[in-house]
């Protein structure tokens, strides 16, 4: 694997401050398991506010990790970069084997 550069780790950072968030990880979940919802829905869903489900929703369009497309009045956001379901994945099944390995090492013999 090569090594990036000091300036292409500053995006790479980036992206992960965008993603470390335990909101912005909630609504890229229900977007992944609801398809295209609007900011009602999404409140709805996740039981937060309006005003807090639209300024993570904004960190995550202007990070190109969800799309927005308008509707009449309302704006309809999907998941937009196909790399976040498999890093998702990725850790919460690290995560999962940890929890695992951690059980089996306390487990009564």
């Amino acid at each position: 694997m090569a090594v990036l550069p000091p300036h292409l780790l500053e995006h790479v950072a980036e992206r992960f401050r965008v993603l470390g968030d335990a909101s912005r990880l909630r609504i890229i979940e229900a977007l992944r398991g609801g398809g295209e919802l609007n900011v009602g829905e999404l409140v709805e869903r996740l039981d937060m506010s309006q005003a807090n489900v639209s300024k993570h929703l904004r960190l995550l369009h202007d990070a190109g990790i969800v799309a927005r497309r308008p509707q009449g009045t309302a704006a309809y956001y999907s998941v937009a970069d196909p790399s976040i379901a498999a890093l998702c994945d990725l850790v919460c099944d690290r995560l999962r084997a940890q929890t695992r390995e951690q059980a089996e090492a306390f487990a009564p013999a």
